[in-house]
C-alpha cells in the first residue's frame, strides 16, 4: 500500500488526515462540552442535544438568509451575530425543558433518557413543518471560503482553521465560567455535594436550570459551527449524538480535560484508522478501543472525586 506513494506524498496525506481529524475534533468538543456539564453537574441523559445543535445550525441558516436579503452590506459579520443568535435560542429553550420537563425527572436517569429521547423526535417532527425534509446549507461570507496554502501541496480550508479557533475560544470560555467564577463555585458545590451546598443558601434548582441552558446553549454555538463543514437536515443531529455520550463517558462525566482529551483520541484515531480502512470500519475499531479501556478504566480518562 504504501509503495504506491512517495514519503513526501505519504507525509502531506498523514498531515490532511490529522486536520481533518482536528475539525472533526473541534466539532465533538462543541458538541461534548454541553453534555458533559448537563450529564456531569445535573446526572441528566439528555437525548435531544443533538437537536438543540441542530436548532442552533437552523437559526445560523436563517440569519444567513435575513443578511443575504436584507443586510448585504453587513453579510461578512452575520456569521458572529448568528452564533450570538443560536446560543440565546437554545439557551432559552433549554431553561423551558428544564423548567417543564427535567425538574419533574431529577434523580430519575432513565426516566430523564426516554422523555428527552421524545423530545428529540418532537424537535425533528418540527424541524421537517417548518424547514421541510431536504437538506439545507448556508451561505459562506467570501472571507471564509477558499484554503490557506502552507506548503506548495499543502493546503488547508480556511473556513475549518474558523471552527478550530471557535473551539479554542468556547473551550477556554467554559472553563473560566466553571473555574474562575462565582456562578462555576456553585455548580461545583451542587456537583460535590447537593445537600450541603443548599443548606449554605445556594439555589440549586436555579443551578441546574441554567446549567442546563448553558449546555444546550453550547450546543447551538455546534450547530453554528456544523454549518461550515455540513449542510443541515431535522435529523442531522443523531449523527453526531452517539459518538459525543461516547466523548463524554470516555472522557470522565465531571472532567472538562477529560472531555477535551477524549475528543482530541477518539478524532484523531478514527481519521487515522480511515487513512487504512473503510469509514465504518474504523469507527467500529475506535469504538472497540473505547470499549476496552472503559473496562479497564469505568471511571473514564479522567475522574472526579465527589462526596457523598
Amino acid at each position: 500500500m504504501f509503495e504506491e506513494y512517495s514519503m513526501a506524498e505519504l507525509t502531506d496525506i498523514l498531515f490532511m488526515q490529522g486536520f481533518a481529524g482536528l475539525i472533526l475534533f473541534s466539532v465533538l468538543v462543541l458538541m461534548a462540552l454541553g453534555l458533559a456539564i448537563i450529564f456531569g453537574q445535573m446526572g441528566v441523559i439528555n437525548m435531544a442535544h443533538g437537536e438543540f445543535m441542530i436548532l442552533g445550525a437552523y437559526t445560523t441558516y436563517l440569519t444567513s438568509h435575513i443578511f443575504e436579503t436584507y443586510l448585504p452590506a453587513l453579510f461578512d459579520g452575520y456569521f458572529f451575530v448568528a452564533m450570538a443568535l443560536a446560543f440565546l435560542v437554545c439557551f432559552a429553550l433549554g431553561v423551558l425543558v428544564e423548567w417543564g420537563m427535567i425538574r419533574f425527572l431529577f434523580k430519575r436517569p432513565l426516566d430523564t433518557l426516554l422523555a428527552t429521547w421524545g423530545l428529540s423526535l418532537i424537535l425533528q417532527q418540527s424541524y421537517r413543518t417548518f424547514f421541510g425534509a431536504r437538506e439545507v446549507g448556508v451561505t459562506l461570507p467570501e472571507w471564509m471560503m477558499g484554503s490557506y496554502a502552507m506548503t506548495e501541496t499543502i493546503e488547508v480550508p480556511i473556513n475549518g482553521i474558523f471552527v478550530m479557533v471557535l473551539t479554542l475560544f468556547i473551550a477556554s470560555g467554559v472553563y473560566f465560567l466553571m473555574f474562575r467564577s462565582l456562578w462555576g463555585k456553585q455548580v461545583r458545590a451542587v456537583v460535590q455535594n447537593r445537600p450541603m451546598a443548599g443548606a449554605v443558601g445556594i439555589d440549586t434548582g436555579k443551578v441546574d436550570r441554567y446549567t442546563f441552558g448553558i449546555g444546550c446553549g453550547i450546543a447551538g454555538i455546534a450547530g453554528s459551527a456544523f454549518t461550515m463543514i455540513g449542510s443541515t437536515g431535522p435529523t442531522s443531529g443523531q449523527l453526531y449524538i452517539v459518538d459525543t455520550f461516547l466523548v463524554v463517558v470516555f472522557g470522565g462525566a465531571q472532567s472538562l480535560i477529560g472531555t477535551i482529551a477524549s475528543a482530541f483520541t477518539i478524532s484523531q484515531s478514527q481519521s487515522t484508522l480511515e487513512f487504512f480502512l473503510s469509514g465504518s470500519m474504523a469507527k467500529v475499531i475506535t469504538l472497540l478501543i473505547v470499549v476496552g479501556i472503559l473496562m479497564l478504566r469505568p471511571q473514564g480518562l479522567f475522574a472526579l472525586k465527589i462526596r457523598q
